[in-house]
């Protein structure tokens, strides 16, 4: 679909403000997208999440969509081929989690996995268990109190899971995805003298160089891309390409832009939505990246945030995306052109990748694994 932004009128941005008047973030309707409709935009993508920048694009359209449904305000079931999808959906797989009942990532989506958690709590509270989610199941959810809070059963399910795969990276797969490429999507261009750089290619080598290096040390790697431009991938498809390779882990690889040229920094995103819930093994993955980055290579350091993009939220296995510095900011330009630079930021991730195998009681300071000796040992144990 085309953005719409301030400036816009017309029956979509009527239709945008009406959303945003039953959410309570705007006060009246209307047909024009002005500052007031802007800010509410803004501060409806910061409560999902989303990336904030007041444009509602075909992200922010399908959870303005989805946020119309309040949970009970209709009857949910399994529909196919095509999914029901909402926040009403997102509310009951938060609440299931809560209760102990494994609906896997509470991505608003109502797919088998969550019409099977449904029929289990049914048949725990004596009603027919049909996987759907109508007014007596909705009266049962009410009356019964949360067991835990903040969905933690299904991340320590997670979390064990990936413990009992054991600490060696040999055979384990990884999926990197270097951000944008398309046709018409280089993503974030500046022009630097006679030269144009952009982030399309720069995360493209930096995804060849890791690919390389994961794949010594025993990896199975898989790239979303080529180097060739291509039709542009929605988040949503590369997610479905790493799920359907039974990845093991997601690296998703970005450069950042602003007005302002001050803006620097390396920052890692992993899933989590505003109210806590969070994917305890995808914070983690997140966390080592950042900080290896940051101690690897001394990048301003912008923190690890919880957002529930496409990418992060409909993976199945843990999701990483790092926004690897602004190409905006001389300095950190100055920086990722360098291609020793580049290498040190592929050092840094292959680290945090193998800690990530580490038990937490076996891990390591920060900054201390020698790389170099994950190739070495692959090749002692394969000579």
């Amino acid at each position: 679909m085309r953005s719409i932004r301030r400036g816009d009128t017309g029956p979509a941005v009527e239709e945008i403000r009406s959303i945003l008047v039953d959410l309570e973030l705007l006060e009246t309707g209307g047909t024009e997208f002005d500052d007031a409709t802007q800010t509410a935009v803004r501060a409806f993508q910061q409560s999902r999440g989303l990336g904030v920048d007041g444009i509602v694009g075909t992200e922010t359209w399908a959870t303005l969509d989805g946020a119309r449904w309040k949970l009970g305000a209709r009857t949910l079931f399994h529909s196919v081929p095509t999914f029901l999808v909402g926040e009403d959906v997102r509310t009951l797989q938060e609440r299931l989690l809560e209760m102990g009942f494994d609906t896997g990532r509470a991505d608003g989506i109502y797919g088998p996995r969550t019409a099977r958690a449904v029929a289990q709590f049914q048949r725990e509270v004596g009603l027919t268990p049909d996987g759907s989610c109508g007014p007596n199941t909705m009266k049962a959810l009410r009356r019964l109190g949360r067991k835990v809070v903040g969905g933690r059963p299904n991340w320590l399910r997670e979390a064990e899971a990936f413990r009992q795969s054991g600490s060696s990276l040999v055979g384990k797969t990884i999926v990197i995805d270097p951000g944008h490429g398309g046709a018409d999507d280089p993503g974030v261009v500046v022009p630097d003298g006679q030269l144009r750089w952009n982030e399309a290619d720069l995360v493209f080598d930096i995804a060849t160089r890791l690919e390389g290096r994961l794949a010594a040390a025993g990896m199975r790697v898989h790239l979303t891309r080529g180097p060739a431009p291509t039709q542009p991938m929605t988040g949503q498809e590369r997610a479905a390409l790493a799920n359907s390779l039974g990845a093991d882990l997601l690296i998703s690889l970005h450069l950042d832009g602003q007005e302002t040229p001050t803006a620097d920094g390396v920052a890692s995103y992993h899933y989590g939505t505003g109210n806590g819930l969070t994917s305890t093994v995808g914070e983690r993955l997140a966390n080592l990246v950042q900080r290896e980055i940051v101690v690897r290579t001394g990048m301003q350091d912008n923190r690890i945030h919880a957002k529930t993009w496409e990418l992060l939220r409909l993976t199945r296995m843990p999701t990483v995306r790092v926004d690897l510095g602004y190409l905006t900011s001389p300095v950190d330009r100055e920086r990722l052109v360098d291609p020793l630079f580049r290498e040190q930021i592929v050092e840094a991730i292959l680290a945090a990748v193998q800690r990530m195998y580490f038990p937490v009681e076996a891990d390591v300071p920060t900054g201390s694994i020698d790389v170099r000796q994950l190739r070495l040992a692959l090749a002692s144990r394969n000579s």
